[in-house]
């Protein structure tokens, strides 16, 4: 921004020619540029975006005029997008900046909204403010408490910070008014929600794409329209312990994409924090390494450490991206979270109830990763049945009853447990999501481990990633359901294919079927595709492998059973296909 002012470039870093040539450069790669944006607009007689609020009059009022605040810029008016009109404008500056620089979404942040300063403020005569000494958060207004009326003073406090704040610190004051006569009393939570949702208009406007916004203040329905981080949350074990239980809880208020800040806002982290940090944060469905402007380097890359954890902790996220997408497709649909606890699935097991050290991604994934300094070795609860090792899937866990596990967890790894009776999509993943969802598929089928009878089942949604709702019937989408079974020796796995027009124009296919659980295959293999028989199967081929299990079976007994790999497979997304094989003896 030139001067902190939002819709503005700098005119010496970011110059609009040479933003605009970077810009076509990463969009033809198929990556995208987001940018932050506060909700304070700078008190400046110079400057386009303020000069048309003043003259739309789209701003929040103290008895009649423009309440004053004090955010990044300086002197500030906020915005009150509760007013039609602010809307309108609002979405003609989002219009007008991305005419000088086309980025592909916005990060709306102190929108609580924050303010600097509290109570009624001016600006001050004969001195500059802020001045550009010190810390920009300093109030330099020149500001009196008001507290003369019910609404700024009610009888309860707030002590967020320990202090018994009066309700209106740091924020506007409780009795500024909004359109038609409201208060700030009681429109103090909506505002971020109802900036996101003018926001939203305003990007999904200028192109007809999905918006991609990502928002600090949420409020009920902010799920739907915004992804959103938990603030400035430490560089601290606890507080990556806590952004496990934060990133649940929002997926039960109803904002399923969210994250925290991967290896903490502030102060700097350790290596060690940031290697553990990426390998709970790979897994949380908005996944963002983010730090304070005045804090030291924390790029994954500052670290051969830490970057070696990323690589293997994002190299599965990238794999797993058609699994977290069609788990953003169900929570679309149905608004159930992406990242959930471990209760979700198992509620009648009540150790779980509580349990925030370890999550699910969608039903069937289970994280456990390391939360505590100077550990190699994780204890983890793994309820009733077989859980496979995403990133060993010969390794089984099998319990009869919720048990904890030591695993070992070395500073590179991660433990990611599979379920079964599920069935997952993945692909070979890449370096950015254009590549890796263009490569061919693997289906993951886990049958409980030994199993003579089970079924199992998943599914997988392909659309066209930008377009504005993820739906069905718009000749741009494809739904899969997988099932398979296995019983008197006989093992059968199909799909069930829903609007195949898409998936087939894209060519994508399986080139893989991995059955985890079965104790290998005897023979009577077919395959068919949309209920023709594939006569000639001499590309396909079988591998087994052994499970190996991290510790005894419970009953004291040894299960022979295997990893099937079936490859060579070049089965299309968008067809039906049935594959059945005897077991092996």
């Amino acid at each position: 921004m030139d001067g902190k002012k939002d819709f503005t470039l700098n005119p010496v870093n970011y110059p609009g020619p040479k933003l605009r040539a970077f810009l076509e450069k990463i969009h033809a790669e198929g990556m995208h540029y987001i940018v932050i944006n506060d909700p304070g607009i700078g008190v400046n007689k110079s400057y386009g975006t303020y000069q048309r609020g003043i003259a739309n009059d789209v701003f929040i009022k103290y008895e009649g005029k423009p309440f004053l605040a004090q955010v990044w810029p300086g002197a500030v008016h906020f915005p009150d997008f509760l007013n039609p009109k602010t809307v309108e404008w609002w979405g003609d500056e989002i219009r007008r900046f991305h005419e000088l620089a086309p980025i592909d979404g916005l990060w709306i942040d102190m929108n609580e909204v924050s303010n600097f300063c509290t109570g009624l403020c001016t600006i001050p005569k004969g001195r500059i403010c802020p001045n550009g000494t010190g810390p920009g958060w300093i109030c330099c207004l020149d500001c009196k408490n008001v507290t003369k009326t019910k609404w700024d003073d009610p009888p309860y406090k707030i002590n967020a910070s320990g202090i018994q704040a009066p309700i209106g610190y740091k924020t506007i004051a409780t009795s500024a008014t909004h359109y038609n006569g409201v208060r700030e009393y009681d429109a103090h939570s909506l505002y971020g929600f109802s900036e996101t949702i003018a926001t939203h208009k305003g990007l999904q406007a200028l192109e007809g794409k999905r918006p991609f916004i990502l928002s600090r203040a949420t409020f009920v329905g902010s799920g739907h329209y915004a992804a959103h981080w938990t603030g400035d949350n430490k560089g601290t074990w606890e507080d990556l312990k806590y952004s496990i239980s934060t990133v649940l809880n929002f997926g039960i208020f109803g904002v399923p994409m969210v994250g925290s800040d991967i290896c903490g806002f502030y102060p700097a982290p350790t290596e060690e924090l940031c290697n553990r940090w990426i390998e709970v944060g790979a897994f949380y469905p908005f996944s963002r390494d983010h730090a304070n402007y005045y804090s030291p380097r924390q790029e994954l890359y500052q670290w051969k450490s830490v970057a070696k954890s990323a690589r293997n902790a994002l190299g599965m996220r990238y794999k797993l991206l058609p699994y977290f997408y069609t788990l953003n497709y169900e929570a679309h649909k149905t608004g159930a979270p992406i990242v959930r606890p471990l209760f979700f699935t198992f509620p009648n097991i009540p150790e779980l109830y509580e349990l925030s050290t370890q999550f699910l991604v969608g039903s069937s994934v289970m994280v456990s990763p390391v939360l505590e300094k100077a550990k190699t070795k994780v204890s983890a609860l793994f309820p009733t049945g077989t859980w496979y090792s995403l990133f060993d899937m010969t390794q089984a866990i099998v319990t009869k009853e919720p048990h904890y596990r030591s695993l070992d967890a070395p500073l590179h790894v991660v433990n990611v447990h599979l379920y079964q009776n599920a069935i997952i999509p993945m692909q070979r993943g890449g370096m950015i999501t254009k590549q890796a969802r263009m490569t061919p598929f693997t289906i993951v089928v886990a049958f409980p481990l030994g199993a003579s009878e089970g079924e199992a089942k998943g599914n997988l949604f392909l659309d066209e990633d930008e377009l504005p709702k993820m739906t069905l019937g718009n000749g741009k989408s494809t739904y899969i359901d997988f099932h398979a079974t296995t019983s008197n020796g006989t093992v059968k796995i199909w799909s069930e294919v829903q609007e195949s027009k898409y998936a087939l124009d894209k060519g994508w296919y399986i080139e893989k079927v991995t059955v985890l659980g079965l104790n290998g295959i005897g023979g009577a293999f077919e395959i068919l595709l949309d209920g023709t028989k594939i006569e000639d199967t001499s590309k396909v081929q079988f591998a087994t492998e052994e499970h190996q299990y991290i510790d005894k079976l419970e009953d004291g007994g040894h299960k022979k059973s295997m990893m099937l790999d079936i490859k060579g497979l070049e089965l299309p997304v968008g067809k039906n296909f049935a594959m059945s094989w005897k077991m092996g003896i």
